[in-house]
Formats: C-alpha cells, sequence, structure tokens
C-alpha cells in the first residue's frame, strides 16, 4: 500500500496490514492491540432474548449490561469489535457535551439540561465501574478539561457554556491558566474528566461478555431482520438468528429509509497522533471554541508520549479529507514542537438535527426494535448512556430518559430548521452529483491506488486502480438511497454524501446504513 504524502516531519505510518478498521489508516489505538475474528458455532434453532448488531462501544455495553440482566444476548458485527468508529475516537470522556446545556435548555426546556446532565454522569459511573470492578487495563486516567475563547464573540458563547453547566448541575469553574500555548481570553476548566485506550476498554468488555455466556458472532453483516411467530429472526450470509428483541447498535439504522436517516448528518473527524521534540505535552484535556473546534490530549504507549490532536470537521463526501489532514498538522504544527506524525486518521459521526441523540424504539419498526445514534462528537459516553437506556427499557419497559431520547419526538422548533437544511443537502448531492462529472477519455488517466468518479460513454462509473495497476470499476449509485458516491483519498473509501454509507476501494460494505455492496461493473 502507497503510504500519502502531507506536510509534516519524518512521518513514519504503520503498515497496511498491522490493523482492521474501516479506512485506511491505522489509529493510535491499534498500534498495540487488534481485536480479530473468532469463529461461532450457532445453533439454527436457538431464539435468543436479544440480537445486538454492532460491537463498538454501544452495542458491547449494551449486550453485557443485558446479558448481567439474565437476558440471553447474541453480539453480532459485520467485522469484528472495534472495528467501526469506536476504533477511530479520540476518546474523550468529559461531564459536557458537543450541544452544549445551553442549547439544550433553548430546545428542550430547563428541565431538560440537568437531565442531559445526569444522564452523562450515570455514564460516566458506568465507565468507572466497569474499569475497577473488572480490573480492565484501559490506560484510564482522570483528568481536567479545559475549554478557552480566542476572540470576544467566543467568549460569549463560553459564558453560555459555562453558566449552563452551573444550572444543569455540573462541577465547572473559571480557569486562570490554561495547559496550552494558544493565545486566549478567557477559559473554563471541568474537573472529573477522563481519557482512556478505547480498544483495550471493549476487550475488556467482551471478555466479560464472553465469561457471562454472551454469544458473539463476528464476520456477520446483517442484511435483514425477518419477523415472524413472535420473534425475529437477523439474517446474514451464513446465518439466521432469532430473537425476540434487535438491538441497532450501528451508529446509524442499517437498511431501509428510516426517519433517522433524514434527523442525521453524516461528518468525518480528523486526528493526528504526534511526538513533540520539546516535550511539552498538555497533562490535560484542552478545547478550543472554534467552529469546528480542535482538541488535544496526551496519551502514552509502550513508554512513548503522543499528543493527540483532532479537528477539522465536515460532512462526509463534501470536503477534499487530504485539505483537512494538511490544516490540521499545520494547526496543531503552528503551536506546537511537532518531531513526527506518527498516526494519522478519521472517523465518522453523525450530528442530530436537534442536538440530542436518539435512543430507544425504532420508528417505524416493530415492537421490539430499538436503536441508537446521533452522539455527535461524543461517542464514548452517549454510547454508554444508550446502552443504560436501552437496557433499562428491555428490562424494566421504561428509563428515566426515555421521553428525552425518544426517536420518534417531535421538536418543530428546536429541530425543523436543520432537518429542512440537512435534507436540502441530500436532494442537492442526489441531483447535482449526477452531472458535472468530469469526463476522461481513458481509465489510465485514473492514478495507482486512487480512486475517480468519471464519465465513459456516457455511464457513471466508480473506478479505482490498485497499487498492481489492476482496475477496478463499480456502479457509484449507493445501494442505500441512491446518491452517488464520493472518493476519500485519505482512508481509501468510497463515502456515500447523502446518509453516510461508506464502501472498500473495490465497492464492499465498511459501514451503514447501506447493506449491500456497490455493483461491480468490470
Amino acid at each position: 500500500m502507497a503510504k500519502t504524502e502531507h506536510t509534516s516531519k519524518t512521518d513514519v505510518l504503520p503498515d497496511a496490514h498491522e490493523w482492521e478498521r474501516d479506512g485506511q489508516n491505522a489509529s493510535l489505538w491499534n498500534k498495540d492491540i487488534t481485536l480479530k475474528n473468532e469463529e461461532t458455532a450457532l445453533p439454527e434453532t436457538e431464539v435468543y432474548d436479544v440480537i445486538v448488531v454492532g460491537a463498538g462501544i454501544t452495542g458491547l455495553t449494551t449486550a453485557l449490561l443485558l446479558q448481567q440482566a439474565g437476558n440471553r444476548c447474541a453480539l453480532v458485527d459485520a467485522h469484528h469489535a472495534g472495528f467501526g468508529t469506536t476504533g477511530g475516537t479520540t476518546a474523550h470522556i468529559n461531564t459536557f457535551a458537543d450541544t452544549t446545556y445551553a442549547e439544550v435548555e433553548q430546545a428542550f426546556g430547563t428541565d431538560a439540561a440537568p437531565l442531559f446532565a445526569e444522564s452523562i454522569r450515570d455514564a460516566v459511573e458506568l465507565i468507572r465501574h466497569f474499569v475497577e470492578t473488572y480490573q480492565i487495563d484501559c490506560d484510564l486516567e482522570w483528568r481536567q478539561g479545559y475549554v478557552y475563547a480566542e476572540t470576544e464573540e467566543e467568549v460569549k458563547q463560553l459564558d453560555d457554556l459555562y453558566e449552563s453547566a452551573l444550572r444543569a448541575g455540573v462541577g465547572v469553574a473559571p480557569a486562570d491558566d490554561v495547559p496550552t500555548p494558544v493565545p486566549y481570553l478567557k477559559a473554563v476548566v471541568f474537573d472529573g474528566q477522563a481519557q482512556f485506550h478505547p480498544l483495550k476498554y471493549i476487550r475488556g468488555l467482551l471478555n466479560e461478555f464472553r465469561k457471562s455466556g454472551g454469544t458473539v458472532v463476528e464476520n456477520a453483516c446483517i442484511r435483514e431482520v425477518e419477523t415472524a411467530d413472535g420473534h425475529y429472526t437477523a439474517i446474514s450470509d451464513q446465518h439466521r438468528i432469532h430473537a425476540k428483541r434487535v438491538v441497532y447498535a450501528t451508529h446509524i439504522p442499517p437498511g431501509g429509509i428510516n426517519v433517522l436517516h433524514f434527523r442525521n448528518a453524516p461528518y468525518r473527524s480528523y486526528v493526528i497522533a504526534a511526538t513533540l521534540a520539546d516535550g511539552a505535552y498538555p497533562d490535560a484535556l484542552v478545547y478550543d471554541s472554534q467552529e469546528p473546534y480542535h482538541y488535544f490530549r496526551t496519551h502514552t504507549i509502550d513508554g512513548q508520549r503522543y499528543l493527540v490532536a483532532g479537528g477539522h470537521d465536515h460532512k462526509t463526501g463534501h470536503n477534499d479529507p487530504e485539505r483537512a489532514f494538511a490544516d490540521l498538522i499545520a494547526y496543531t504544527s503552528k503551536y506546537y514542537n511537532v518531531e513526527q506524525v506518527a498516526y494519522r486518521w478519521s472517523a465518522q459521526y453523525y450530528v442530530p438535527a436537534d442536538g440530542l441523540p436518539y435512543i430507544g424504539h425504532l420508528p417505524g419498526a416493530s415492537e421490539g426494535i430499538y436503536a441508537a445514534t446521533g452522539y455527535n462528537g461524543n461517542g464514548m459516553i452517549l454510547g454508554t448512556a444508550a446502552a443504560l437506556v436501552i437496557s433499562d427499557l428491555i428490562t424494566t419497559g421504561d428509563s428515566k430518559y426515555k421521553a428525552l431520547f425518544d426517536p420518534a419526538r417531535v421538536k418543530p422548533v428546536a429541530g425543523f430548521a436543520e432537518v429542512v437544511k440537512e435534507n436540502a443537502d441530500v436532494v442537492k448531492r442526489f441531483i447535482g452529483d449526477r452531472f458535472g462529472i468530469a469526463q476522461i477519455d481513458s481509465l489510465a488517466d485514473v492514478s495507482a491506488d486512487d480512486g475517480r468518479i468519471i464519465e465513459l460513454d456516457g455511464e457513471k462509473l466508480a473506478v479505482y486502480r490498485d497499487p498492481a495497476g489492476e482496475v477496478h470499476v463499480l456502479d457509484p449509485v449507493c445501494t442505500h438511497a441512491k446518491c452517488i458516491v464520493q472518493w476519500n483519498s485519505a482512508e481509501k473509501s468510497w463515502d456515500c454524501p447523502c446518509h453516510g454509507a461508506r464502501y472498500d476501494c473495490f465497492g464492499h460494505v465498511l459501514t451503514g446504513p447501506a447493506r449491500a455492496d456497490l455493483d461491480q461493473m468490470l
């Protein structure tokens, strides 16, 4: 695999065969751990209490909680645990979220913000509980979290963040000294924040789930779920798995068009792990107030310290990923003495229309089918919160957060404008990407290890030329909602700009909501 050039000092990116995740680039977490597939024999007649689809932090936490509550669970993943966004997170554990408590108050009322804060506290406590109870070696470290403002406008936003957090009962205070080299006007500090190694953490959950009698089925993409005789049958190419309930912990519900596909917008977030020549690593979690914001922390693996820096997010399939990486590296190098960019990777998340995640019964589906999505950039916390909500709904029939996170909620004031904006963008991409595609006379114009949408003899094609020079031609129409996919040069994937489905360079599904591969044309 060819390594991609970018503007940092002495970059040494890991070899392609050392990891498995939903993109070309290894994350820092892949350095010392892999979670490989294990074969599982499934009796065709077994009826589980719950099938949990997706083995990221949401799915593993949900499955473990349900199994411990006496349910017989099957955890199913199209690849393996940690393959998706959980393996690409920056693993911040916060008591505040990208959607501020002020925004929650405005959209949902003054009572909603303390309830949202409580759900986050519950999630933080559950992570603490699991790590301590099961002695999970996942580098869990408690830190202070600093947020600073660089302009007068950002100061106003920071004041809203601070005051609303206090009203919600969250510990926060003015900060006089922030561990950042960036000049700033004002800052606040949150106590009780944390960080960990996400793959080590979910490996611990996976081990406990297996010990408690849970069944793990990997390398099995669920193509459809049938309803018959009072239970569900999840169907993959290899298995038919029966259960009384189904939980989609797949980041966005897969399959046909669902209302949640129009209430969430897919975004890519960019991350680097760099070594610093002067050793000036921040001993905290640090965030600016830009839009999109930058964030920094430090993590040590095998005795080597790394500055983990993220930012420059954009909608999936809309901007140049190489440009985003270059901008992130340039911004980080402006303020830190970067010696080497050792890792760079990106990950996907979904922004909800009204600011809060959607957790509960899947709208339009039969009773007994649940989903969780719309975590914004707070997947470690809100994925854990989702597991608490869904496990309560299944075991007791209720949750104190049921109404707050209800996927069927209607917020015409808070959410309507964002829904209209995002779906107008979907329509734009659906129509616009069918015209103006660059016409080329020869497939030879596509470079090795590169892809492009082209028009050849009046037909639109997705063309990838592998490193050996062989050409692979695909139908560029996403199998989910029929939008035209776009080439992601950084992760070597075909990304749908409408609802975020992603395919590898050969057209195989990496992440939903698509369930079927792109059609092979040549």
